[in-house]
């Protein structure tokens, strides 16, 4: 590997243009791959505003979805959404070079899996990250708060890449926490995702002081966050009591903010269901534990989704 790295995002919308964006601070070459804001991001590159100041960089390559590189990159960074029907396998394959390290910074649980079957000699890192970010209109994002990222080498432990990742966005100017056990992080991260994001959507794209703020609101964040927490220690992955004092708490310091789930929704885009809540869920069912609330929230957002696909059929234009 060169001194400096050269990165790939796949994916690069707030998530994905925020991190390449601290890369680039840090002097590493990177390149983007786009479909919808090809020609602006092309045109004028990425423009981010942020607390950290102005991250606007120009990508050093932008490529369409399906062009493929001279040279495949040393580190590849998928940030797209996992939903039914986008195959992520074959989405990276013509970017992955035999020494590439994949590298995933998306949400949900059991995301992993197919892409280390897909590429076992290949170095798997998966990230969660902790930040407030959003698309304003294409190739503008919004940073509002956090950065963090917590990393690992998937299934467990700390390699290399590892370390040299996270010394580079370290560089950049954000926080990074090595774990030997990520996937135990992403319980954590399910702590906060699995309640907010879902309901945002039922609460027509609440935002989080809104979801806080309602009478019972707090109630119903914290009887979902306890499942959550159930179902975490029944998976082999018990989290403190603590941590949802302390999820609340760090909401209520944040500015009023949509979720991506929230935002993809009042978009009309699809929304990552089944990997924040639905494999929740479905573990709590494997393991014979009750999660009312969440089960409830679940088949709420599947006959949304019926009523939403019902009006697409007869050619209606949404919901009131």
């Amino acid at each position: 590997m060169k001194n400096k790295p050269d990165v790939l995002i796949v994916g690069a919308g707030a998530i994905g243009s925020f991190y390449g964006a601290i890369l680039k601070k840090a002097g590493c070459r990177v390149s983007t791959v786009l479909r919808s804001d090809y020609e602006m991001v092309k045109a004028q590159g990425v423009r981010i505003t942020s607390p950290l100041g102005d991250l606007s960089y120009q990508p050093d390559q932008v490529y369409r979805d399906g062009e493929v590189p001279s040279e495949a990159p040393d580190f590849l960074i998928l940030c797209v959404k996992v939903l039914p029907g986008v195959d992520r396998v074959k989405l990276v394959a013509p970017w992955m070079g035999e020494k590439t390290c994949l590298v995933l910074i998306e949400n949900g649980l059991g995301i992993e899996k197919e892409l280390a079957d897909a590429y076992p000699s290949n170095p798997l890192i998966s990230c969660l990250a902790f930040i407030a970010v959003s698309r304003a209109e294409s190739g503008v994002i919004e940073h509002k708060a956090h950065g963090k990222l917590v990393m690992g080498q998937y299934p467990e432990g700390i390699n290399d890449n590892c370390r040299v990742l996270s010394k580079l966005f370290q560089q950049g100017g954000i926080n990074i926490n090595l774990t030997e056990k990520v996937v135990g992080e992403r319980w954590r991260k399910c702590l906060w995702n699995t309640p907010f994001n879902p309901l945002s959507v039922i609460a027509d794209g609440a935002d989080t002081r809104t979801i806080l703020e309602t009478p019972g609101g707090e109630a119903l964040i914290r009887a979902m966050m306890q499942e959550v927490v159930d179902v975490a220690a029944a998976e082999g992955h018990p989290m403190k009591q603590e941590l949802i004092d302390k999820n609340i708490a760090g909401t209520r310091k944040m500015p009023a903010y949509r979720n991506s789930m929230a935002l993809d929704y009042l978009s009309g885009r699809p929304i990552e269901r089944e990997a924040v809540l639905g494999n929740v869920v479905a573990i709590a069912e494997h393991h014979g534990i009750a999660v009312p609330h969440l089960n409830t929230v679940l088949v709420a957002l599947k006959m949304r989704a019926e009523l939403e696909a019902g009006h697409r059929i007869n050619g209606d234009e949404g919901i009131s």
